[in-house]
């Protein structure tokens, strides 16, 4: 059986370090499990998941030049229907501010506006958030008004 990217195996824990695992493979190859790819939670210490001995099912998910293969076991598990991945494109909502800032337009109904008018809020919001980045920039480098 030849490896292939993309391939889901068993395999057996051989050896834990502070930064992964290592997982014997069909036909006497091994492997390692990044501690980011062990579970889809934060894993600080690896051994609260894995043990020596322990069977595992484990995904391929590259294989270099050298021949070393990186494996993953999050990636092997089917994920619950509710905690599908989203798409790397959809955009998550916007944050809700803690409070209203002075001057902040009411809620417009943007079928109700022209085109006109949805440019001049655009190019409003625009400027503002450029000031407010220039501003933020400038404390950091430490730009000071000289007296």
């Amino acid at each position: 059986m030849d490896l292939v990217v993309g391939s889901i195996l068993e395999g057996k824990v051989t050896g834990i370090t502070k930064f992964g695992a290592f997982v014997a493979l069909p036909e006497g190859k091994s492997g390692m499990v990044h501690i980011s790819e062990v579970a889809n939670s934060y894993v600080s210490d690896i051994k609260e998941f894995l043990k020596e001995g322990q069977q595992v099912s484990v995904k391929v998910i590259n294989i270099d030049r050298e021949g070393r293969i990186n494996l993953s076991i999050k990636k092997a598990q089917q994920p619950a229907p509710g905690n599908a991945p989203r798409p790397a494109f959809e955009r998550r909502p916007p944050r809700p501010r803690s409070a209203p800032q002075r001057g902040a337009r009411q809620p417009v109904d943007p079928a109700s506006m022209t085109f006109e008018d949805k440019l001049k809020l655009f190019m409003q919001d625009s400027e503002s958030r450029l000031s407010d980045i220039k501003h933020n920039n400038d404390r950091k480098n430490g730009a000071r008004r000289k007296k």
